[in-house]
């Protein structure tokens, strides 16, 4: 059906549609099943823990104070459920496009068409982000060679490695993620230590940071909820790990026990993390743009704890921009075999990577790069602002694609649900309700509106696109 090859004694796959007489298909990827249990379960671990937190969380803690605990709590409450959702229907019907094809077999091809586009564009705006924010830190380093160098550097170095065999991506995010969790948990420690007082040149820390400067919420419970907004999206990228387990040898097995895994203990690195900043240090302390991180490695006399820092977030950067590039050409992949995207797309190496789905990737990450380093205050601007709201349009497709899904999975194929959702449909419903909460509170906020209105205006540009699809295949097939 496909210009691609099949593993040994497959047949060629071809996604069912939203025609389909089944919601739970029995279809493999023709993709590379190199991807071992240990790489899944670093990603979902890796995927998340990024810039967003080891820098973006002191704008958070600016704007909420102690509150920002109870701010995470919330944000990754309702990553975890979106998790929990997208796991189960991962684990039924694994596929490389993951929550694009649940869309399409839920709602129809509309819904699958603009969820993987949209999550496409996103990944790929968000690719030049890091590859610049990364080439920064390494001019600081060695200023001899130009910031444009270093981003050449890395676009090749990973394009490179995404171009080879699967397991090469593999093994890169084990290990950027097993340092980036390595430095979380070593920073726990040392701060937990400097709670109580054991390390040298140190006294218990008491609750004075917390009961101090305005009490656990200085800004009451406003402040909470514009803490939610800042932190939230820094949860983005749990996703992947479920496109990832499609590449996998048991990808029903693998996806669930990466879910399982990563969502407890990325709300444990996250909420740990804030709890013992704000004890350690008075939140009045923190500006917005400077790692409290670095902060709290200063104030227990941690030498050289801002190049330190600046190692973790710089690996963070080269793992989200290598994640992304993945995850980017696995979804147009996925778009290319449901025929939303150019079939030429489909052409699959020897060694099961779709080459040409990787450099169509990253052919626009260097665009969005070039943007970034020319204009990145007027027209890449722009581009970030139309994806900035794109994570919660995706999280609420899954939301209802689970809502629809979930009780076709129970009549046709009840033995493929490995990992349900808690309390279904209680808590699908109340994940909704809190995405809507989320987006209501964007139009409110002064600094979160623009987004809100670009990715709005983006959604709708993608849909139109979609509903003209629709209606020009009616009409050709009547």
């Amino acid at each position: 059906m496909h210009d691609v090859p099949t593993r040994t004694g497959e047949t060629s796959p071809g996604v069912a549609s939203s025609g389909s007489s089944g919601a739970v298909a029995g279809e493999r990827e023709p993709l590379s099943a190199g991807l071992k249990q240990r790489h899944l379960t670093m990603l979902g671990l890796g995927g998340v823990i990024g810039a967003g937190l080891f820098v973006g969380s002191g704008a958070g803690i600016a704007v909420a104070g102690p509150g920002i605990v109870l701010s995470y709590l919330i944000a990754g409450a309702l990553a975890m459920l979106v998790m929990r959702m997208l796991g189960e229907m991962s684990a039924a019907m694994p596929a490389s496009g993951a929550f694009s094809v649940h869309a399409e077999r839920a709602l129809g091809r509309w819904a699958g068409f603009s969820v993987g586009w949209l999550y496409w564009f996103l990944l790929v705006v968000v690719l030049a982000v890091e590859a610049t924010g990364a080439a920064q830190i390494a001019h600081g380093w060695v200023p001899a060679v130009p910031q444009w160098g270093w981003v050449l550097l890395f676009m090749v170095v990973f394009t490179v490695a995404n171009l080879s065999a699967v397991k090469n991506f593999g093994e890169f995010e084990f290990w950027f993620a097993t340092l980036k969790v390595t430095a979380i948990v070593l920073f726990l420690g040392l701060s937990v230590l400097a709670v109580f007082g054991v390390l040298p040149d140190t006294e218990p820390a008491g609750l004075s940071n917390l009961t101090g400067h305005g009490g656990l919420l200085p800004h009451g419970w406003g402040g909470v909820v514009s803490g939610v907004l800042a932190v939230v999206f820094a949860f983005g990228g749990l996703e992947v790990v479920t496109i990832a387990a499609a590449e996998s040898d048991d990808p029903a097995r693998a996806v669930g026990r990466a879910v399982r895994s990563a969502v407890w203990r990325i709300l444990f690195f996250y909420v740990g993390s804030m709890v013992v900043i704000v004890t350690l240090l008075p939140w009045s302390s923190m500006q917005p743009g400077k790692s409290p991180y670095v902060a709290v490695l200063d104030s227990i006399g941690v030498p050289g704890a801002g190049q330190i820092m600046n190692i973790v977030v710089f690996v963070a950067l080269l793992s989200a921009l290598n994640a992304n590039l993945y995850g980017s050409s696995r979804m147009v992949f996925s778009l290319a075999e449901r025929g939303e995207a150019p079939r030429a797309l489909l052409k699959v190496s020897g060694g099961g990577v779709p080459r040409r789905a990787v450099l169509a990737s990253v052919a626009f990450g260097f665009v969005s790069v070039l943007l970034n380093l020319e204009w990145p205050d007027s027209v890449f601007l722009y581009m970030l602002n139309a994806v900035g709201a794109v994570l919660l349009f995706v999280w609420g497709l899954i939301a209802v694609s689970q809502l629809r899904l979930r009780p076709r999975i129970e009549r046709e194929a009840p033995g493929k649900l490995a990992l349900r959702m808690w309390a279904f449909p209680y808590l699908t419903w109340a994940a909704l309700a809190a995405m809507g909460a989320v987006l209501v509170l964007m139009l409110t906020d002064d600094t979160a509106r623009p987004q809100l209105l670009w990715s709005a205006g983006a959604t709708g540009a993608v849909l139109l696109v979609a509903g003209l699809r629709a209606l020009r295949e009616r009409r050709a097939g009547r």
